[in-house]
């Protein structure tokens, strides 16, 4: 089903030229920028895939891992790991299948990234971390704080969905959204061990968008990580009181509206973005 929203999406976006001044930066999506070199980088072999990682920064302290949403890839994060990798260690990867990671096959599902991710940080002897996670990377993040709750120090929660009713239905034919897939089609192309493969790539990743969690808001009650949920002023995805709902049921969360930006803050107004992780991190 979101195999079409997602095309739809695109197709729209093919013919709408966004042109946004500084006031209306949610109306189109940047490019993001160039990411800074990493202290290191590689593949780690993890639940049957090689999952791409890097690590950026030497601080002490309790790490940042940072995680993108569906059909990005770690390099999103540039203008964030530019800036906080100056006082934090700070862990990225692309997901399985996204980006330069590999799939084994496996139907996706956010338990399975869950657990991929999970393995990732015992790979690197990571005990617990403070998670950015934007999208698909918050509801990952949700599932962690559900199923592994000691792994994670905080997390700051951007733009997900616990269930399907979260989700804004005139998404389907959002000219911003589509050109956001239409710059992961490239993006796939250039990074992927399978660059041809991205029609048959989004058709997984809708299967899991859709997957029906009618109970979602109800098995966060009882989520003890400290949790800041996210929502852009602009959202194209996800509705605001669908975040409100989720910081209403998670005990002690609190919620952050990001003011002038959609779903792609990160990309639209990075500075903000960083300040607002910092903000967060400082509180902890």
């Amino acid at each position: 089903m979101l195999k079409t929203l997602a095309f739809a999406a695109m197709t729209a976006a093919l013919g709408t030229v966004q042109i946004a001044t500084a006031e209306e930066a949610w109306k189109s999506i940047p490019a993001a920028a160039a990411m800074p070199e990493p202290s290191n980088s590689g593949t780690a072999s993890v639940n049957g895939i090689e999952m791409y990682h890097a690590v950026y920064g030497d601080a002490g302290g309790t790490p940042i891992l940072m995680i993108h949403g569906g059909l990005a890839h770690a390099n999103i994060w540039a203008a964030q790991v530019a800036d906080l990798s100056q006082d934090y260690r700070v862990i990225v990867a692309d997901t399985r299948g996204h980006g330069r990671s590999t799939n084994d096959g496996s139907a996706y599902s956010i338990s399975l990234l869950a657990q991929d991710y999970l393995a990732l940080l015992d790979e690197l002897d990571v005990d617990k971390v403070h998670l950015v996670g934007w999208s698909d990377g918050a509801n990952i993040g949700y599932e962690i704080s559900k199923t592994a709750p000691n792994r994670l120090a905080s997390h700051f929660a951007h733009a997900g969905n616990v269930t399907l009713a979260g989700v804004d239905p005139s998404v389907e034919t959002n000219a911003v959204f589509g050109s956001y897939v239409g710059m992961m089609a490239g993006d796939y192309a250039k990074l992927s061990p399978t660059p041809d493969g991205f029609e048959g790539f989004v058709a997984g990743v809708s299967q899991m968008w859709f997957a029906d969690k009618s109970d979602g808001l109800e098995t966060i009650k009882a989520i003890t990580v400290p949790t800041l949920v996210v929502q852009s002023e602009h959202d194209e995805a996800i509705l605001h009181e669908h975040s409100a709902a989720i910081a209403e049921n998670i005990p002690g969360a609190k919620l952050l509206v990001l003011e002038g930006t959609s779903h792609f803050s990160m990309f639209q107004k990075p500075e903000a973005y960083s300040a607002a992780v910092r903000e967060w991190l400082a509180s902890q």
